[in-house]
C-alpha cells in the first residue's frame, strides 16, 4: 500500500474533521500545521517518505490560511532540491459558506504540488446535481479538483454535511490508490 501523508491546518476543528476523514480513507499519517504554521522536524521526515501527499487548508478570505501558506514556503528547500517530484497529490479544503471562493485555495494547493513535480489527483467524481439531492449526498457541492466542504460559521465540526465527509474519505482511497499504481 502507498504510504500516505495527510498535511493540512485547521482554525477551528471543521478542517481536522476533514482531514481525519481523507487520512482514514487513504490509511494515512495526519500531520497537523500548527497555529504557527510549524510542523515537528519528524513530520518533514515523514513528508519525504510518502508516496503521496494529500494538502488541506481552510479557506479564508479567498485562500489558504496564513499557517498552511508559512508551511507552503517552508517547502521551497525541498523545492529547490525536487525532493517531492513524482510524489502523488490531492487536496481539500473547507469554508462556511456554500462557495466561499473555495475553488482558490485548491488551485493554490494543485499549483504547489505542480511546483514540486508531482502528479495531481482529481476527485474522480461526479456531482449530485439533481432535483432530488441534498447535501447528505456525496459531492454535493460539485467539485472536480479535489473535495469541496462548507461548515457553518457557527456551528462546531458535527454540523459538517454527512457527504462532504464522506466524499473526504472516498477522496483520501482515491489518492491512496491512485499512488499505489504509481508504485507497482
Amino acid at each position: 500500500m502507498a504510504k500516505t501523508v495527510v498535511v493540512y491546518y485547521s482554525g477551528y476543528g471543521h478542517t481536522k474533521l476533514v482531514a481525519e476523514n481523507v487520512a482514514e480513507g487513504a490509511a494515512a499519517e495526519l500531520v497537523a500545521v500548527d497555529a504557527e504554521g510549524n510542523i515537528p522536524e519528524a513530520a518533514w521526515d515523514a513528508l519525504n517518505a510518502a508516496d503521496a501527499i494529500i494538502f488541506g487548508a481552510p479557506t479564508y478570505m479567498g485562500g489558504p490560511a496564513w499557517q498552511f501558506k508559512k508551511f507552503a514556503d517552508a517547502t521551497s528547500k525541498i523545492w529547490f532540491g525536487m525532493g517531492w517530484k513524482d510524489k502523488v497529490f490531492g487536496g481539500f479544503t473547507n469554508s462556511a459558506s456554500l462557495n466561499g471562493d473555495k475553488q482558490n485555495t485548491l488551485a493554490y494547493l494543485q499549483t504547489l504540488a505542480s511546483q514540486h513535480g508531482g502528479v495531481w489527483v482529481s476527485l474522480g467524481m461526479l456531482p449530485s446535481n439533481t432535483l432530488a439531492a441534498t447535501r447528505e449526498d456525496m459531492n454535493n457541492l460539485g467539485g472536480s479538483i479535489g473535495v469541496l466542504v462548507q461548515s457553518p460559521s457557527d456551528a462546531g465540526d458535527d454540523a459538517i454535511p454527512s457527504g462532504d465527509l464522506a466524499t473526504a474519505k472516498a477522496y483520501g482511497a482515491r489518492v491512496a490508490e491512485v499512488a499505489g499504481r504509481f508504485g507497482a
